[in-house]
């Protein structure tokens, strides 16, 4: 075995976001190159969900 990651690729994580019965109230996407955040948000909001990549410095009120 060269090499072991815990991260998941795009389609695992659809996968696994594709099993929950309803979406969370909010979603942000915190990780990855920002192309591929801004692409799994739009997948998510095609889904329905309220999703966004986190900003460096930003707040949010939860």
């Amino acid at each position: 075995m060269d090499a072991l990651s815990v991260h998941a690729d795009r389609d695992e994580l659809l996968r696994w976001l594709g099993g929950f019965t309803a979406p969370p109230g909010r979603t942000f996407v915190i990780h990855g190159e920002p192309q591929a955040s801004e692409a799994l948000c739009r997948t998510l909001g095609e889904w329905g969900w309220e999703v966004a990549v986190a900003r460096l410095g930003a707040t949010v009120e939860l």
